[in-house]
């Protein structure tokens, strides 16, 4: 009777022995996964932070509305805000509608999209950025927005190249931290690429005074929405010819 309560006695630590192996091995495997699975975990960590470098706006009126435009990482490139092209595009209503449309630093195209989604005759980009002038080609195949043309320029440059242009509206929006609006602007005033009474759209950190504009120019319209301020200027038109 010892005796075989003894072999019991073996043949039940042997199972539990052969138990705790199967057990410690299912946990040995299970470490082993585990640096497999927080590579994984961080491989998509990385790339869901890749994609954050980049990102996409909305069209949020016209033909195009909700349709999304991509944009890539780019130092400066900093996309109007849903509100604040809201209230410009209310502010243009009636003056986007076959309109010749100038979007010096495009970046994201958000600005120049919109205005071609809202019935623009013709809307030129022009992105120096040579990622971002790519971006700008992928969303207008995407949208087959005919209407739009895409240069891979420097604005400055392209102004003083192309003065045999005109446009009715232009929006010039650099990067904040050039702080080159101003000197922009005199070159639009220089190039002669201004429409009678076209509208220039201007985005600063801080506000601009008005005698900071070149002459002829008036403001129409600004508004501040966070650290954005958003100014309307309107080119004084051609006197017109007095009746006889």
């Amino acid at each position: 009777m010892h005796v075989t309560t003894i072999r019991g006695a073996n043949r039940t630590t042997a199972l539990v022995a052969r138990q705790d192996a199967v057990t410690l091995g299912g946990m040995n495997a299970k470490r082993q996964a585990s640096p497999s699975r927080s590579v994984a975990a961080q491989t998509k960590t990385t790339s869901r932070g890749a994609d954050q470098r980049g990102g996409s706006v909305r069209i949020i009126g016209g033909e195009w509305r909700s349709r999304k435009l991509n944009f890539p990482s780019a130092e400066g490139l900093r996309p109007t805000a849903d509100r604040v092209r809201e209230t410009l595009f209310n502010w243009l209503q009636r003056s986007v509608p076959a309109a010749r449309v100038l979007d010096l630093f495009a970046g994201s195209g958000a600005l120049g999209f919109e205005a071609a989604s809202r019935g623009a005759s013709s809307v030129v980009l022009v992105e120096k950025n040579a990622a971002a002038a790519a971006s700008l080609r992928v969303n207008k195949q995407a949208l087959a927005a005919s209407s739009v043309e895409v240069i891979a320029a420097d604005a400055l440059q392209w102004l003083a190249a192309n003065s045999q242009r005109t446009f009715d509206l232009v929006f010039v929006d650099p990067p904040f931290a050039e702080a080159m609006q101003l000197r922009v602007c005199q070159a639009l005033a220089d190039s002669g690429c201004l429409a009678p009474g076209a509208l220039v759209y201007v985005e600063t950190s801080a506000p601009l005074a008005a005698e900071s504009f070149p002459a002829g120019w008036r403001v129409a319209k600004t508004k501040r929405a966070g650290a954005v301020h958003s100014t309307l200027l309107q080119i004084a038109p051609l006197p017109t010819a007095p009746t006889a």
